[in-house]
């Protein structure tokens, strides 16, 4: 544990970080990225540009400064962030990279408001932070299903949506570096996890990673999962993109193993008295779906409301998919929500849930703010209400 000096100095100045930790973070990735310039192959440029990366940093400096004393209260928020850097194969030598930098950030923002007190304190409480890192992702390394990133053959491609596309991958049968003996029937894959991309588009001057949620956790035809194409709002999604375009039937793609803490709570998968409440948007259907095709195997006697939510008819994902699912449960409610013709999921819809429920989000990040905001101001607690955003974690403040 930090000193208890060190403690004291970092705690004080908890006001500083929450005025200028964005500006600490922002030059911290200039600087890295400067100095470093391969580690844009594993950072989201996307995140980046939209400040979501940053974000999501000071938030997560600024909750260890306050918890310093006691890292242990910020576990499930390491832990989701652990496993987002173990997909990536973010490693122990990357930590002493980003805490120069970090450290450099700090005195650079601040200036002689950063006096070697100030950094001789954070300099052990990162080092203090970055062990429990370490340490968690070591044991989550020990456990990965594969090593590193390992090539898979495409098999299937199908248009789920108008901008949606499922893949189904197994391992490939080549001499290609780090191929790997994997056994797609000895693989337990949990509903709401994702697998990582590893990409080279012909777009970038850099390789270019990414996280896409399970379809299913079935694995007879393969690995299954899904990916929208990202053009909205001006921007150009660089990997969504590139595999919609040109990932095609027979080529070959780089996967590091399944992560995530997104997950069914399995004291009340095979009870009936809480129901369970899926709500989704867009593709934030596909780790739903896998969930929903876990609890109708394990229960389907258990109460589902099913809730989501997209643009249009022809933007509706795994449409067939989930009715055929559904067909299983035994009590049920189904609602959709097509934005284009004015039907708003909104917080006054919200209060016709079911409470207590075991509830299931995902979505956009705008769509995740809002529906687990209403949902708080409706008194279901934290604890009842799972979540997976597509984008830094730490970035989707709860109250």
């Amino acid at each position: 544990m930090a000193s208890p000096k060190t403690i004291e100095i970092v705690k004080a100045t908890v006001p500083v970080l929450e005025e200028h930790g964005t500006a600490i973070t922002t030059v911290f990735y200039q600087n890295m990225f400067d100095e470093h310039p391969e580690l844009l192959d594993i950072f989201n440029e996307t995140n980046q540009k939209l400040g979501r990366q940053q974000t999501a940093l000071a938030m997560t400096v600024l909750a260890a400064a306050k918890h310093l004393e006691n890292l242990a209260t910020l576990l499930p928020q390491v832990t989701q962030i652990s496993h987002k850097h173990r997909a990536l194969q973010i490693l122990p030598e990357h930590y002493p990279i980003v805490g120069k930098h970090l450290l450099g950030a700090i005195k650079q923002v601040l200036g002689e408001a950063a006096n070697d007190d100030i950094i001789d304190a954070w300099t052990e409480a990162y080092d203090e932070i970055a062990d429990v890192f370490i340490q968690l992702e070591k044991g989550m390394y020990e456990q990965e299903m594969w090593q590193g990133f390992v090539p898979f053959t495409v098999t299937e491609k199908v248009a789920v949506a108008t901008d949606i596309a499922a893949f189904t991958v197994v391992p490939a049968d080549t001499d290609a570096e780090n191929t790997q003996n994997i056994d797609l029937s000895k693989l337990t894959l949990t509903a709401g996890q994702y697998i990582t991309v590893k990409t080279d588009p012909k777009d970038s001057d850099h390789l270019a990673l990414r996280h896409y949620s399970l379809c299913s956790t079935n694995t007879d035809k393969g690995i299954q999962f899904a990916v929208r194409r990202d053009n909205r709002n001006e921007h150009h999604g660089l990997v969504s993109n590139h595999l919609h375009d040109d990932l095609e039937v027979g080529d070959t793609v780089l996967l590091s193993a399944p992560a995530g803490d997104f997950a069914l709570n399995q004291d009340l998968v095979k009870q009936n008295e809480i129901p369970i409440v899926f709500i989704s948007a867009g593709v934030g259907v596909t780790p739903i779906l896998s969930m929903l095709e876990a609890q109708v195997t394990a229960n389907p006697q258990r109460p589902i409301v099913w809730v989501y939510a997209c643009q249009n008819e022809q933007h509706h994902a795994f449409d067939s998919q989930v009715n055929q699912l559904l067909e299983s449960a035994t009590t049920l409610e189904k609602h959709v929500f097509y934005f284009e013709s004015g039907q708003i999921l909104d917080e006054a819809w919200l209060a016709n849930l079911p409470m207590p429920a075991d509830i299931y989000v995902c979505g956009s990040m705008p769509f995740m703010e809002s529906i687990i905001d209403g949902l708080m101001r409706l008194d279901h607690g934290l604890d009842s209400v799972h979540y997976e955003p597509f984008g830094p974690k730490m970035s989707l403040e709860l109250s």
